[in-house]
């Protein structure tokens, strides 16, 4: 089967690569990039007036399989992920049972690469039922191809054990990505502690409960030399401890939400429980400092922190709320109206924070349109205005608090192993 995408403005950072050129794609691969490419081919796309890019990847997804499916599944979050342009996920292993062995490791990509529309990769947890009291089978979930290791939605407190893991994840090159929130001070209250959640009465949550446990984790990954990986760092203090220990050449990285990068805990003021989430929405100067570490280097990666909940869960008061909300479907049209649009980000920026840079933190054959390469490709209208609906969602969990946002930019075809999973907002090839 060949596919020639035709005429589109090719934006490719891991080849410096911003052109006007052809993609020849033969075999679920990529064949050949130039200009006019004239070789016969089954079907030709025209991409004159778009962004033919590499495959978004997002390396924080919640897809709460097995065990949590009335809030999601790998069918409908594949799906979820093919709708907003993202062809490789990977998922959190907060599930129930947790992700703890090798066994649901190989059952989770088994089903997913049977019926699953994108690519998935695997995070297995660092202890054993995410109670951060025993270490979980790494050495067997690595060997079954688990991605990274995370107790994400926990803290792992003992510094004994998240040492060890350090340790024992370096002998077969694996990440530890960690959820640096310190657990005593987040759970004093619901949202950030500022001027909001004075005038509006809700228990704030200090900013520096993130701050504290970054640091311990940088000093481990410093002491061990293992890859730590910071998950969803929302916190100027934090930020800045990331970017200090990066100059010193602390083998760590860390991601930016598309949430902290784009609203302030101001949107909390309503008490509408799509707003709350760990770590919660920040006051500007957090949002800024965000921004800042996108482009000076600190932040490697955005990513969605996909978390579906049932509607139920979350028609409740605001402290009662489980934290999180739908994010796959208006991660890339959010970021590229308020980064793009306004100026802040190229196009080339946002497509390396959402590609190739997560790829290579993680050694995912992903991210990338060289010759060779698997032709996972997202065609992207930056100009495609278009409002936020979640009656229209593939996923589950609807909830996003983004609802009727008016957005510039939209993903308009998803292609993963050279076949279309997705043509102007439609999921399909199943």
């Amino acid at each position: 089967m060949k596919t020639l995408i035709k005429n589109g403005r090719v934006v490719d950072p891991s080849q410096n690569l911003d052109a006007v050129m052809d993609v020849l794609i033969e075999d679920g691969v990529v064949a050949a990039i130039d200009k006019n490419i004239e070789t016969a081919a089954d079907e030709v796309f025209d991409a004159a007036g778009l962004v033919v890019a590499p495959g978004l990847v997002d390396v924080h997804t919640h897809l709460r399989e097995p065990g949590l499916e009335a809030k999601e599944d790998i069918v409908t979050g594949t799906m979820a992920a093919a709708a907003g342009g993202v062809t490789t996920i990977a998922c959190m292993p907060n599930t129930k049972p947790v992700v703890d062995n090798s066994i649901i490791v190989s059952g989770i990509k088994e089903r997913a690469k049977r019926e699953g529309y994108v690519n998935v990769e695997v995070i297995g947890a660092i202890s054993k039922g995410e109670q951060g009291k025993e270490l979980a089978e790494l050495g067997d979930m690595a060997e079954k191809g688990a991605m990274a290791f995370s107790d994400d939605g926990h803290y792992v407190e003992s510094s004994r054990l998240f040492l060890l893991a350090a340790r024992y994840v370096s002998a077969f090159d694996k990440v530890l990505i960690s959820h640096s929130i310190e657990e005593e001070l987040n759970h004093e209250g619901y949202m950030h502690e500022g001027a909001v959640s004075a005038r509006i009465g809700v228990p704030g949550i200090p900013y520096i409960s993130e701050d504290i446990a970054v640091a311990r984790d940088c000093i481990i990954s410093e002491y061990t030399g293992a890859h730590v990986h910071i998950a969803h760092v929302a916190s100027k203090g934090a930020l800045d401890i990331i970017r200090r220990a990066k100059a010193r050449g602390v083998n760590v990285t860390c991601e930016v939400t598309v949430h902290h990068l784009t609203l302030t805990d101001e949107a909390c003021s309503s008490y509408s429980t799509a707003t709350r989430v760990s770590p919660p929405l920040r006051s500007l100067d957090h949002v800024e400092a965000c921004r800042q570490a996108l482009k000076d280097g600190t932040a490697d990666a955005i990513v969605t922190d996909h978390a579906p909940h049932a509607p139920e869960e979350k028609d409740v008061e605001f402290r009662y709320a489980p934290n999180g909300f739908t994010g796959l479907e208006t991660s890339l049209g959010v970021i590229l109206t308020e980064l793009y649009h306004t100026g802040l980000f190229t196009i080339n920026e946002i497509i390396d924070k959402m590609s190739t840079a997560p790829a290579n933190i993680f050694a995912l054959n992903a991210g990338s349109l060289k010759v060779g390469s698997p032709a996972d490709v997202t065609v992207i209208d930056l100009d495609k205005e278009w409002t936020v609906d979640n009656t229209k969602f593939y996923t589950r969990g609807n909830v996003t608090p983004f609802n009727g946002k008016h957005c510039k930019g939209k993903a308009v075809a998803t292609m993963v192993a050279g076949k279309f999973v997705m043509r102007d907002g439609v999921v399909c090839g199943k």
